[in-house]
C-alpha cells in the first residue's frame, strides 16, 4: 500500500485501516501525509496478519497550528514480527502530535514500535508525546522500542512514555474473585489494554480489528 494525504488549510482527514493478511505475507507499507495552516491528520492502525509488517505512517506539519495523531495497535502471534511506529516532522510553529502505539505478544511473536519525532530550529512552542505501551502474554514472546526524537528548538515540550507488561496478577485475582472464570477475566484485562485505540475506530473497522484478537485470545495463554 502507498498512501498520500495532503490537508489543506483548516480541514481534517482521518485515515484508518485495519490490515489481516495470511501469515506468509510480507507487508511493507509507505504512508505520509503533509499538513497546512491548522489542519489535522490521523492515522488510525490495526495490524493483526502477515509474517512481517513494516509501518511508519508519517506526518509533516508544515502550516502553524497543525495537529497529527497516530495510533495503532498490533498483534503478534506464533512467527510474526509486528514492526510499526510513526514519523512526525515539526516544520512550523505552534504545531502538537500524538503518537499511541500499543502491541500485544504472544506464542514467540516479537512486537516492535520504530518512531521518529523531530522539531526544527524555527518551529517555536512545539508540543509532541509519545506513549508506547506493550503487553507480553508469555515469556518466549518479545518487545522492542526504538523512539528516536530531534529537537534543535529550546522552547519545544516533548513527552515520552514506554511500559512493557504482563497481564496483572493482582487484577486477574480480583476479577476471579467477583465470580468471573479465568480465560474471561484475562479476556477482559486485554480488552482494556486495547480500549484506546478501539475507541478510536469506527465501525465496522471496531469489529474487524476485535474479533480477531478475541479468537487468539479465548486459546489458553501461559
Amino acid at each position: 500500500a502507498v498512501v498520500e494525504l495532503i490537508a489543506l488549510p483548516g480541514s481534517h482527514i482521518r485515515y484508518s485501516t485495519v490490515q489481516n493478511w495470511s501469515t506468509n505475507v510480507y507487508n511493507l507499507v509507505t504512508k505520509r501525509g503533509i499538513a497546512h495552516k491548522n489542519a489535522k491528520i490521523e492515522w488510525v492502525d490495526g495490524n493483526i496478519g502477515s509474517r512481517l509488517t513494516m509501518k511508519y505512517p508519517s506526518v509533516i506539519l508544515k502550516g502553524e497550528g497543525s495537529h497529527a495523531e497516530v495510533i495503532s495497535v498490533a498483534y503478534s502471534g506464533k512467527g510474526q514480527h509486528q514492526d510499526a511506529g510513526a514519523k512526525i516532522h515539526h516544520l512550523a510553529s505552534n504545531t502538537t502530535s500524538k503518537i499511541l502505539s500499543k502491541s500485544i505478544s504472544k506464542d514467540g511473536g516479537r512486537g516492535s514500535y520504530r518512531g521518529l519525532v523531530t522539531v526544527s530550529p524555527k518551529a517555536e512552542n512545539c508540543k509532541l508525546n509519545v506513549v508506547c505501551d506493550a503487553l507480553i502474554l508469555d515469556e518466549n514472546s518479545r518487545s522492542d522500542t526504538y523512539p528516536t526524537m530531534e529537537v534543535a528548538n529550546p522552547t519545544a515540550r516533548c513527552e515520552h512514555e514506554a511500559s512493557v507488561s504482563k497481564v496483572s496478577d493482582e487484577q486477574l485475582f480480583y476479577l476471579m474473585s467477583r465470580g468471573i472464570g479465568c480465560d474471561e477475566a484475562r479476556q477482559m484485562l486485554i480488552e482494556a489494554f486495547l480500549v484506546d485505540v478501539v475507541d478510536a475506530l469506527d465501525d465496522p473497522k471496531r469489529e474487524w480489528l476485535i474479533e480477531p484478537i478475541e479468537h487468539w485470545i479465548k486459546t489458553r495463554v501461559s
